[in-house]
């Protein structure tokens, strides 16, 4: 079999890693997915669902006012000595009645919960935009990780023809054996498989891309070269973690519940206490056609009012004494769910400092490595032309250093993907801190 004449490997990486011309940002990406992702766009809805809600604990401290009309025909028969007496009334009636509550601590304390429920939907809101911060960003990296991968297999591909026909012409002079021929066609043979996996793998993390984002055919803008990773500021672990205990959305909306079961007790032990509301009314009465004691004769009444009414409670069955100690158990809850938050934000605040620290240092050796692995593959094949290295010698070279090329960018990414999981898990990440990531990338 000929092999078509391979291109120069300087050609190949530069046409397979350069950005289109149409390429979308990460912000420009992560705004089209705010407007578009289900889940961010459920988390709103449920956002402004949850102040609705708070805003209606509000109508417990304000007047309530009802207006009431009706009409009521009756036939009457009245028998008498004298004979059966049968005439129709007609009962006309119209109110307006209105209350306003003067003193009931259960409904300040609804309205105090009604606040708090504000802040809660906020605290899980910013959990929702924070998640889909990071899902942006990591379905990002993750087509450009397989463009590498695909970039770097494909010219892995060219090397190993440039071997494979090398070897050949050198079995055709007599200069090497068959060996070397088949061990190149074997590599090749692999290459050729890697590169279909790596095409498909591509095709997918862009259908993902583009189903979070909502467009079609997404081109993300690779990194600019040379790539110079931001370092990690502040480079403390505890710095980290104090950030986390204020700002983090699991924790508040754990303090939060525990502000909650409070102010349930409250309205719990409100039961054993009085209320009192003022009340007012206007009512009107009319009946055309008379009354039983008085057929006949027109009647109208008008009555206007003004109350106080005091309720007292004395006993209702124990459901009160009961109710105060299921509040007081869900309390002690709601404070070991705040302990929970807080020892797994910190402790995932930690992991994720750590883990960006060590890609730091792993992206610094693979750089190391690259050098080292492209100074290892030039001696091998300088080896093999003067006859001191044999083929396989060579191919190990060519896969070791496209390995490590495919580890380096995959490093990378790992690296900016996690100083924002970093910024998530201490919850203090915001849009804002994708610029920076986002002038990485080639213009």
């Amino acid at each position: 079999m000929k092999l078509p004449r391979p291109l120069p490997l300087s050609l190949v990486l530069s046409a397979l890693l350069a950005g289109p011309a149409q390429a979308q940002s990460l912000v420009e990406l992560y705004e089209s997915a705010r407007s578009f992702d289900a889940s961010y766009q459920s988390a709103r809805a449920q956002y402004d669902a949850n102040v609705a809600r708070a805003e209606q604990a509000r109508a417990g401290l304000l007047p309530t006012v009802n207006a009431s009309a009706g009409v009521n025909r009756a036939l009457n028969d009245y028998t008498r000595p004298a004979g059966t007496t049968t005439f129709n009334t007609l009962a006309q009636s119209a109110g307006v009645n209105a209350t306003q509550p003067l003193y009931r601590p259960a409904n300040v304390a609804t309205y105090e919960q009604g606040k708090k429920q504000v802040e809660l939907a906020q605290a899980q809101l910013s959990t929702a935009e924070q998640d889909l911060i990071v899902r942006v960003s990591q379905a990002y990296f993750d087509v450009l990780g397989a463009q590498d991968t695909l970039a770097f297999v494909q010219a892995q591909k060219t090397a190993v023809a440039e071997q494979l026909a090398a070897a050949k012409r050198n079995f055709e002079v007599g200069t090497s054996t068959i060996t070397d021929t088949r061990e190149a066609q074997a590599r090749y043979d692999l290459v050729l498989a890697q590169e279909i996996a790596a095409e498909n793998d591509l095709r997918v993390k862009k259908l993902a891309l583009d189903q979070l984002v909502g467009k079609a055919s997404t081109e993300p803008r690779p990194l600019a070269t040379p790539v110079a990773l931001p370092p990690l500021q502040p480079n403390d672990v505890s710095v980290w973690t104090r950030q986390s205990e204020e700002a983090h959305p699991a924790i508040r909306q754990a303090r939060l519940g525990l502000d909650v079961a409070q102010l349930e007790t409250r309205k719990a032990q409100a039961g054993h206490k009085p209320t009192l509301d003022v009340t007012a009314g206007y009512n009107v009465g009319r009946n055309p056609n008379g009354v039983v004691t008085a057929p006949g004769v027109s009647l109208r009444t008008e009555v206007a009012s003004v109350g106080v009414n005091f309720n007292l409670p004395l006993f209702a069955g124990f459901a009160t004494q009961n109710r105060v100690k299921e509040t007081l158990a869900l309390e002690d809850k709601a404070r070991a769910d705040l302990d929970a938050a807080q020892r797994g934000v910190a402790q995932a605040t930690r992991s994720a400092f750590f883990g960006v620290q060590s890609g730091i240092g792993q992206v610094r050796a693979l750089e190391a490595a690259e050098a080292s692995s492209q100074s290892a593959l030039d001696a091998n094949k300088l080896g093999y032309q003067v006859g001191v290295r044999i083929n396989i010698d060579v191919l190990n070279s060519q896969s070791q250093l496209y390995q490590t090329k495919r580890d380096l960018a995959k490093a990378r990414y790992d690296v900016l993907v996690g100083g924002l999981r970093l910024r998530q898990a201490s919850g203090t990440l915001t849009p804002d801190d994708l610029q920076p990531v986002n002038a990485l990338l080639a213009k």
